[in-house]
C-alpha cells in the first residue's frame, strides 16, 4: 500500500477569522481557497491566508480526526497553536519555495 500524505490545515484572513480544513492535496485546495472555490465560508470572509497546517501520512481517518479536533478547540486554544509555530501570522503559502517543498 503506498503512503498518502494529509495535511490538516488553518487558514485566516485580515481580521483573523479562522477556518480549519483538511486535505490530501495543500496545494491544489490553497490554490482553491485563493481562487474563492475553496469553501463558501471562507470565499465570503476572504479566508485565503495559510498560517499554519501539519502533516499526516497514509491515515485519511488520523487527518479527519485532527481537522475535528482542532474544530471543537476554543478560538483561544486554536490562536494558540498558529502563535507557537507561526507568532507573525504570515501566508505560509506566500514563502519561497512553499509549492515545491509541498509537492
Amino acid at each position: 500500500m503506498a503512503a498518502h500524505t494529509y495535511y490538516v490545515y488553518i487558514l485566516s484572513n485580515a481580521s483573523r477569522t479562522l477556518y480549519a480544513g483538511v486535505t490530501n492535496d495543500l496545494v491544489r485546495r490553497m490554490w482553491e481557497h485563493k481562487q474563492k472555490t475553496g469553501s463558501e465560508f471562507a470565499a465570503r470572509y476572504n479566508i485565503t491566508q495559510l498560517v499554519w497546517f501539519e502533516e499526516t501520512i497514509n491515515v485519511a481517518a488520523a487527518a479527519i480526526a485532527r481537522e475535528k479536533q482542532i474544530k471543537g478547540w476554543t478560538r483561544a486554544k486554536k490562536i494558540a497553536l498558529i502563535s507557537a509555530a507561526n507568532p507573525t501570522w504570515r501566508d505560509i503559502s506566500e514563502d519561497e519555495g512553499f509549492f515545491a517543498a509541498i509537492r
